[in-house]
């Protein structure tokens, strides 16, 4: 009787240890991860940011001028008439920096994220102790580059025009049970130029509407 009652209350006990375990393991799962993945995605923006500037660097050229990119013609009272881009040049640094951009994003996430012993714990207040270790994410990415036109008033029959290279990343990182997914903007300003006249109210509207005005491409 005593062995049934013994033999029954190892069982309990086994149980009861068994269905701790399986707590404290959903515990430091979903906390885990969840800490993970904010240091994931903070070090992944700062990867993006170094990426597309690096890019950049190599893409864009030291002496690029606003009369390389942007040709203005006039009326005969002295207004402009057109604004037009050398869509040669600018569909090349776009797809160039995208490119650029893309290889840089894909070598150095590759190299995985430093991550303290302490966040293995999944107690945030212990995320930033003990001796760093070395995990590999897997980053899907993808870079997609435009140009923006912006003009802004600088004065009596004066535009400030601006031209900018707008980089958007779209960033999915892949984990055992989670995935998640960030985005990143970085605006570059390319060249501007002060345009004296009167600029047509089409250019002026389109700026305005929140992503910049298109410009009239070569023929």
């Amino acid at each position: 009787m005593k062995k049934r009652r013994k033999h029954k209350r190892l069982k309990i006990i086994i149980a009861v240890i068994c269905l701790l375990l399986i707590a404290l393991m959903l515990f430091f799962q979903r906390n885990v991860t969840k800490i993970l993945i904010s240091i994931s995605e903070a070090t992944i923006r700062s990867i993006t940011t170094v990426a597309v500037n690096d890019a950049i660097y190599y893409t864009l050229n030291d002496n690029l001028r606003y009369e390389d990119l942007i040709t203005i013609t006039y009326d005969e009272a002295g207004d402009v008439a057109t604004i037009t881009t050398d869509s040669l040049k600018i569909n090349r640094i776009a797809r160039d920096t995208a490119y650029l951009s893309q290889e840089n994003l894909t070598r150095m996430s590759a190299e995985g994220i430093q991550v303290p012993i302490g966040a293995l714990t999944g107690i945030e207040a212990l995320a930033g102790f003990g001796q760093k270790i070395n995990i590999k994410i897997i980053p899907i990415s993808n870079v997609e580059c435009r140009f923006v036109s912006k003009f802004v008033d600088a004065g009596i029959n004066q535009t400030k025009h601006s031209l900018y290279l707008e980089i958007v990343s779209d960033i999915s990182i892949i984990m055992p049970d989670k995935t998640s997914n960030l985005a990143s903007t970085i605006e570059v300003l390319i060249c501007e130029s002060v345009i004296a006249g009167k600029i047509p109210d089409a250019y002026l509207q389109a700026s305005l509407a929140g992503s910049g005005g298109s410009l009239v491409p070569k023929s």
